[in-house]
């Protein structure tokens, strides 16, 4: 294709627009077929089929359990991973971060059946309050949502009667979720800063 470009440029004596439309044509035309390069609108493809949603409706799930925040004892489930140097000082604990692996269950004992965990980190953002930032992923081990996750993403005032945060997005089961978490403590220990906070979530989803 190269040679064929510089046959019709010697044969001119001049270099004329169309000579370079002539030359880019073929210019492209090559590097288009060349390895490692994919013709213009054409998707890569994997070693595997994306499964395709089609125009299956969308549906609404409730779901309903227990988070269970450990900070105490032999084998906590929530651990202070960062803070600032000013953190001991403020009266929210403004700065800490904390990676969380709690467990979620079907009822308000810790000893009731599993049905997930709570995996992320929270995080003390507020100055004049205790408010948290939440960033986890609700990870279901049992039953009907086995294998399948929802992602949070919200604003934790843990001192509020109910607390609102927002479903961003999930896997499996969830994917493309959509919905609201709302939170309400259940328990909360002041000598060990143990917590068991009940969920009630609505997830939209296909």
């Amino acid at each position: 294709m190269n040679r064929m470009a510089s046959s019709l440029l010697s044969k001119t004596s001049c270099f004329s627009p169309l000579c370079l439309v002539i030359v880019l044509f073929f210019c492209n035309s090559a590097l288009a077929r060349k390895p490692g390069h994919l013709p213009r609108n054409q998707p890569p493809k994997f070693g595997f089929e994306a499964p395709m949603l089609g125009f299956r409706k969308e549906k609404v799930t409730h779901l309903h359990f227990y988070f269970h925040d450990i900070v105490s004892g032999p084998k906590p489930t929530a651990i202070q991973v960062a803070r600032a140097d000013s953190t001991n000082k403020s009266a929210t604990g403004f700065g800490a971060i904390v990676m969380i692996d709690d467990p979620l269950t079907e009822g308000p004992e810790v000893t009731s059946k599993l049905i997930g965990r709570a995996q992320g980190i929270y995080a003390s953002a507020a100055q004049e309050e205790v408010g948290l930032l939440m960033t986890l992923n609700y990870v279901f081990v049992k039953g009907k949502y086995k294998g399948s996750t929802l992602s949070i993403l919200g604003r934790n005032a843990v001192f509020n009667g109910v607390r609102e945060m927002a479903i961003v997005g999930g896997s499996g089961a969830f994917r493309l979720a959509r919905g609201y978490a709302l939170a309400k403590t259940y328990t909360f220990d002041l000598k060990t800063g143990d917590a068991v906070v009940e969920y009630n979530v609505v997830v939209l989803h296909y």
